[in-house]
């Protein structure tokens, strides 16, 4: 059941802040998006984890310090997408280049993210409670990656 209701729960959240950013700064918008969906991904994470009250306390010690991390690290994602907007029209070699090595990155940093805080998952909790979680992070992930993917227009795309 929850795998039926979260892309549309994340689609619904991401999207459903677009009439508001007419009138935010990129800043502002960002910080909106991350809050309102902060509070949906921590229920659906909540859901999915199922964690006995042994752990559970240690776990969301834990989920919090990674999602500030991590909420860093999207803020910086969301950057890139804006500037690929707004650069599209005239992008050129030195653009492209600029915002293929700092998705790169990006993607590189998450990937680190994910790794050290697997470690810290693990020791609070099991191998396979940390593996759980981080099946349904990147799920989550993805699913907004391939949402907005579909939004935006390829490079060159006339």
């Amino acid at each position: 059941m929850l795998k039926q209701k979260t892309p549309f729960i994340l689609l619904l959240c991401l999207f459903s802040l677009s009439g508001f950013a007419q009138e935010m700064t990129a800043d502002d918008e960002i910080t909106l998006i991350q809050e309102t969906f902060g509070k949906d991904k921590k229920m659906l994470v909540d859901a999915y984890m199922d964690l006995p009250d042994a752990v559970a306390p240690s776990f969301w010690t834990i989920y919090q310090e990674y999602e500030a991390k991590r909420k860093m690290l999207s803020r910086e994602r969301m950057k890139i997408i804006n500037d690929y907007l707004e650069e599209y029209d005239s992008i050129g070699e030195i653009e492209a280049d600029d915002l293929a090595k700092r998705t790169l990155k990006n993607d590189l940093q998450l990937t680190k993210l994910h790794s050290s805080f697997y470690k810290k998952f693990k020791k609070a909790t099991s191998a396979f409670d940390a593996a759980k979680f981080l099946q349904i992070d990147s799920y989550i992930h993805n699913t907004i990656r391939n949402a907005m993917q579909q939004e935006l227009p390829f490079i060159d795309e006339n």
